[in-house]
């Protein structure tokens, strides 16, 4: 059996894992990589993927992120016809990010063809086709076969699938596969993006099987530890009173699935417990719209003190206030809103939507404050802003930061060392191999390291992109 790794090995984005069992070949996730220039060459290189599409049996989702899921498209484009297997909640959000995903590739590209005549001919920009077309993305999501949480299930004989609740994002999953390879059963275990225990909105991620002959281990977060949510709630109050005393707006680049909620609810929760004031919030972001709405369809998915909250603010519309923002022309009002908005719009890492127009027009005043909420991927606009850049580009354009950024780090949809530490002492008997990925360089090494002396167990393998292992 061969298992090879065609993204998130030795990064974040892009996560993409092959599975030959010699009898059958699947993937789990087939994610787009994000962040920096070279992002795009390399998703424009994914056309050559590394293996024969039409070769491909199956494909597991963990979960809805683009990371994770956004060359589906691509796949298909290039011949894939088999089944994509995810959780009903998972396939709900799909609808909305993959087509969204190619919206926003379809919208950018036409404004580069727009404004690629410049007054200085040296200054002209590029003009990039779309990945896919929104029409590419509506054909691949007909491949979507729903794998609800803990049923197992057969996509091809001799393999056994089943998905259980990572925690991370509505419908995110840890994989448990086991694979009768040569008359041998093998026991495959991926854990997807693992959530923390503890926050808002979402339960737990289901605890870990007893052994697996291999696992694929995230380490977005594998060397370092979140604050408390208690200081992280402090942060996020001191953000709010210092932009309400400077009579400014405060922005919040927040990822549409799961963030954009999470962020909703303890907003909501400190109003209710009066540590701020009554709050104004425009939530502008379709995506965000829908994925709420899709959050609420789901409410066995959704913990007990969410369900309580929900109670609540239905009955104190007085004290918080949300507004969705549906279309562009009232988005573009809230240009004219210049103190007493919280603003919240994607994308989480402020490279596309709505949330890079807000940006423009709110980073040149010192009176407002942006609050990060998240993991930034290096050569992104969000990462830039957290490392202190005092002029960034948007549209093409420089934009003075004179605002207060704020970075708080306790709000990631990722655990962090202790928790994955936690979920993987769920085994009784290490894993036979174990594989760190989905983590940057730094990050996986440490978490590698944390392994072998935390748990004693042996140290793992850290795969490259394009490097096999055998099992």
């Amino acid at each position: 059996m061969r298992i090879g790794f065609f993204g998130a090995a030795g990064e974040v984005t892009g996560s993409c894992t092959l599975v030959d069992t010699g009898e059958c070949r699947f993937l789990v996730d087939c994610g787009m990589f994000q962040g920096g220039r070279e992002a795009r060459t390399r998703n424009i290189n994914a056309l050559r993927f590394g293996f024969d599409v039409r070769a491909i049996d199956f494909v597991l989702l963990t979960h809805a992120h683009i990371d994770h899921s956004g060359l589906l498209p691509l796949l298909s484009v290039l011949g894939y016809r088999g089944p994509v297997y995810a959780t009903p909640a998972s396939i709900d959000l799909l609808h909305v990010l993959l087509r969204d995903s190619a919206h926003i590739q379809e919208k950018e590209s036409e404004w580069q063809l727009r404004h690629r005549h410049r007054r200085d001919s040296q200054s002209r920009l590029q003009v990039q086709s779309p990945l896919y077309t929104v029409a590419q993305a509506e054909t691949a999501l007909k491949l979507l076969k729903a794998a609800p949480y803990r049923q197992a299930f057969h996509p091809v004989a001799g393999v056994s699938v089943s998905f259980h609740d990572a925690g991370h994002i509505l419908g995110s999953a840890w994989l448990d596969v086991k694979v009768d390879h040569d008359g041998k059963p093998r026991h495959l275990v991926f854990s997807g993006d693992l959530g923390m225990r503890d926050r808002p909105v979402l339960h737990d991620p289901e605890a870990a099987p007893a052994e697996a002959d291999l696992l694929l281990i995230e380490s977005t977060y594998g060397d370092r530890l979140h604050r408390p949510l208690a200081e992280t709630e402090d942060e996020i109050v001191a953000a709010i009173e210092r932009t309400h005393q400077t009579r400014g707006n405060l922005i919040v680049p927040a990822f549409a699935v799961g963030r954009s909620q999470e962020i909703i609810f303890i907003l909501a929760d400190l109003v209710r417990r009066e540590r701020i004031a009554p709050l104004k919030i425009f939530v502008d972001s379709p995506m965000a719209t829908s994925a709420t709405n899709i959050t609420l369809r789901h409410p066995e998915l959704i913990d007990q003190p969410t369900h309580e909250l929900i109670d609540w603010m239905q009955g104190h519309r007085g004290k918080i206030r949300v507004d969705f923002i549906a279309d562009v022309e009232q988005s573009r009002a809230l240009n004219s809103v210049r103190s007493g908005a919280v603003i919240i719009s994607a994308s989480g890492m402020c490279d596309a939507g709505r949330i890079k127009y807000h940006l423009r027009e709110n980073l040149p005043r010192s009176e407002c404050s942006v609050l990060i909420t998240g993991f930034q991927a290096a050569g992104t606009l969000g990462r830039r802003l957290v490392d202190g850049a005092r002029t960034v580009n948007i549209f093409g354009e420089p934009v003075p930061v004179r605002a207060k950024i704020h970075t708080v780090g306790g709000l990631s949809a990722h655990a962090d060392q202790n928790g994955l530490i936690e979920w993987l002492s769920g085994f009784h008997t290490p894993p036979k191999q174990i594989a760190v990925v989905h983590g940057e360089t730094g990050a996986s090494t440490a978490f590698a390291q944390a392994i072998e002396t935390r748990l004693g167990w042996p140290r793992p393998l850290l795969p490259r992109h394009g490097e096999h292992i055998e099992l």
